[in-house]
C-alpha cells in the first residue's frame, strides 16, 4: 500500500471510503477546493484540497479532506477516511465542489490564447496539502473519464500510436463558463488582463450569451471598451441591447466617438437614444454629430480623437501636452496645426516633433498644404489617396476649412474587408 503523490480527480469520484476498521461509509462524489487558502512558495495560487463530498446513508455530506488518505492497493485507487469531520458552512460557502464547476466546462487558455474544455483535473499531494496543478484537455483525460484509456492505449501501442498529453497548468488557467458559478475560481479576474483585447474578444464570441454578459461585467471599464471595439457587430449589439444602460453608456465613453457611432447606427432608433442620454454631455455629442453623417462619406468613419496645436507653441509645449494627455497610438499618426479659427494650415509628424530642438516653435517645422479629406466627400476615394501619398491618416474638414477629425489607414482597411465580407454575402 502507498500513497499517490499524484493523482487524478476522474479516478477518485465514484470511488468508496472506508473508515479506519475498513467498513463502508460512503461513495466520493467530488472534492472541494479553496482558492483563498495560503500556499507554500513552490506552488503559488494553487486551489488546495479542504474537503471531500460524500454521498452517505443519511445524504450528502462535506467532511475535511485533513484525514483522507488516497492510496493504491494491487493497484487499485482506494480512498480511507481516519475521522469523519463535518466541514462548517462557512468554509463550505467560500469553497468550491472541482467537478462540478470544472469537469466538461469551458476555460481560458491563456497561455494559448483560446476556449479549450476541461476534460480532467490533476492533483499533487505535498507535505502541504493536496494541490490542483493542472487541467487535462487532451482525448487522453476524455478517455480516463469513460475508463477505457488502458486498453485504447494498449491498442494503438501495438500499432505504434501514441496519445498525446495535454495539460495547461493551473496557473494558465481562468475558469470561463460562469453559468456554474465558477466565478469562484477568481474572486477578481486578473489573469485576463494578460489578455490582449483582440483574443479576449475571440473567447467571447465563441462563448454562450449567458457567460459573454458576465464575463463582460467583470471586466472594467477600459478593458470592457477595448473588448467591445474589437468585437464583431452581432456580439456588439447583443451585449448593448442585454446589458443596463448605463453600464453600455460609461463603456461607451471610453471608446473613440467613431467607433461608438458605428455601433449605434445598428440600433433601433430608441435604443440609441436612450444611450446617447445616459452618456456625459460632451461624449455624447461628438457621436450625435457623425451620426448625421451619410454612411457613405468620410465624415461617418472619421475619428475626432486628435491632436491639433497652434503654430505658436513650441515643440517642448507640446510634447508637455502629449505626455499629460496620453493619447492612444492612432492619434500620433499625425499631428495638425490650426489657426485661431481652427482652421487646418499644416501638419508635422512625431518624427518631427522628436529631432527637433525644445525651443523650436511649430510653425517652423509643420508642413503647409497637407492632403485633407472633406467630411462630406464619398469614401471611395480614401483608399486611393491613403496609397498614393504613402499616409497613415488624413485630416478631414469641412467647407469651412475647419477641422474636424482624421480617417486612419486602419478604419480604411476595416471598411474595405467589411464590403468585401457583405459582397461574399
Amino acid at each position: 500500500m502507498a500513497n499517490l503523490s499524484t493523482f487524478y480527480l476522474s479516478r477518485i469520484i465514484g470511488k468508496r471510503v472506508y473508515n479506519a476498521e475498513g467498513k463502508k461509509t460512503g461513495v466520493v462524489k467530488d472534492l472541494m477546493v479553496d482558492t483563498l487558502t495560503a500556499n507554500p512558495n513552490d506552488i503559488p495560487d494553487k486551489p488546495k484540497v479542504i474537503g471531500v463530498k460524500v454521498k452517505t446513508k443519511k445524504g450528502v455530506k462535506f467532511f475535511s479532506f485533513e484525514f483522507f488518505d488516497v492510496f493504491r492497493i494491487e493497484g487499485r485507487l482506494t480512498v480511507k477516511c481516519n475521522n469523519l469531520v463535518e466541514l462548517t458552512e462557512e468554509v463550505i460557502h467560500n469553497g468550491f465542489s472541482l467537478a462540478q464547476l470544472m469537469l466538461d466546462k469551458q476555460i481560458v487558455d491563456l497561455n494559448g490564447r483560446k476556449l479549450v474544455r476541461v476534460n480532467d483535473i490533476r492533483l499533487v499531494d505535498l507535505p502541504a496539502g493536496t494541490f490542483a496543478i493542472a487541467v487535462d484537455i487532451g482525448i487522453e483525460g476524455l478517455l480516463r473519464r469513460i475508463d477505457i484509456e488502458k486498453p485504447i492505449k494498449f491498442i494503438l501501442s501495438l500499432l505504434g500510436i501514441s496519445i498525446p498529453a495535454k495539460f495547461i497548468l493551473w496557473d494558465d488557467v481562468q475558469a470561463i463558463d460562469f453559468s456554474s458559478h465558477s466565478i469562484k475560481l477568481s474572486k477578481v479576474y486578473s489573469k485576463l488582463n494578460t489578455l490582449h483585447p483582440s483574443d479576449l474578444a475571440d473567447i467571447m464570441e465563441e462563448l454562450g450569451r449567458p457567460s459573454r454578459e458576465t464575463l463582460f461585467n467583470a471586466l472594467d471599464e477600459e478593458q470592457a471598451a477595448d473588448v467591445l471595439e474589437e468585437l464583431e457587430t452581432e456580439a456588439q449589439i447583443h451585449l448593448v441591447e442585454s446589458l443596463p444602460v448605463g453600464k453600455v453608456a460609461d463603456v461607451l465613453e471610453k471608446m473613440p466617438a467613431d467607433e461608438v457611432a458605428d455601433i449605434l447606427d445598428e440600433l433601433e432608433d430608441d435604443k440609441a437614444e436612450s444611450l446617447l442620454k445616459e452618456m456625459e454631455a460632451e461624449s455624447s455629442q461628438e457621436v450625435r454629430e457623425l451620426l448625421e453623417y451619410e454612411d457613405d462619406s468620410v465624415g461617418s468613419i472619421m475619428t475626432t480623437e486628435i491632436l491639433a496645436y497652434n503654430p505658436a507653441k513650441t515643440v517642448d509645449d507640446v510634447i508637455k501636452e502629449i505626455r499629460h494627455r496620453k493619447p492612444e497610438a492612432v492619434e500620433l499618426y499625425n499631428l495638425f496645426v490650426t489657426d485661431a479659427n481652427d482652421e487646418l494650415i499644416g501638419f508635422f509628424t512625431l518624427r518631427d516633433l522628436i529631432v527637433s530642438e525644445p525651443e523650436t516653435t511649430i510653425n517652423q517645422i509643420m508642413k503647409e498644404e497637407p492632403i485633407y479629406l472633406y467630411d462630406d466627400q464619398g469614401i471611395d476615394d480614401i483608399a486611393e489617396i491613403i496609397s498614393k501619398y504613402n499616409l497613415l491618416a488624413i485630416p478631414v474638414i469641412d467647407k469651412n476649412n475647419i477641422l474636424q477629425g482624421m480617417v486612419v489607414i486602419d478604419d480604411v482597411v476595416e471598411d474595405l474587408v467589411n464590403k468585401r465580407r457583405t459582397f461574399k454575402r
